[in-house]
């Protein structure tokens, strides 16, 4: 299987389990890895033949403005869900990060996977 990835992808949510926290958006880090069959791509070099990631960065901004999460994990199976069933990916692996969310802590998150 190929993988396309979308390395530190910055985006807006409403995210964190006290309700204060959901109030206004807060920056998340993105880091997705999307498991598809680049064979005809590779030969075709047409965007039909491969997932556009332009539009699926763009329909992950527009899920996370419409929805707000109190877990990263379920924030992270959405997206994943999301990416299986409308671009049609046969896997996706995806790092949901909460930067500087605590004092001293770099981020913190969540990885998770899931297969067709």
């Amino acid at each position: 299987m190929d993988i396309i990835f979308l390395e530190q992808v910055k985006v807006q949510t409403k995210l964190g389990v006290p309700e204060w926290e959901r109030m206004m958006p807060q920056t998340i880090i993105l880091d997705i890895e999307i498991g598809y069959d680049l064979t005809n791509a590779c030969k075709s070099d047409a965007i039909a033949d491969t997932i556009d990631y332009g539009a699926v960065v763009g329909r992950i901004r527009e899920t996370l403005t419409e929805h707000s999460f109190q877990l990263v994990e379920a924030l992270a199976e959405h997206i994943c869900q999301l990416i299986l069933k409308e671009f049609g990916a046969l896997s996706v692996k995806i790092k949901v990060a909460k930067p500087a969310i605590l004092p001293g802590l770099k981020a913190l998150g969540v990885v998770i996977e899931r297969i067709k």
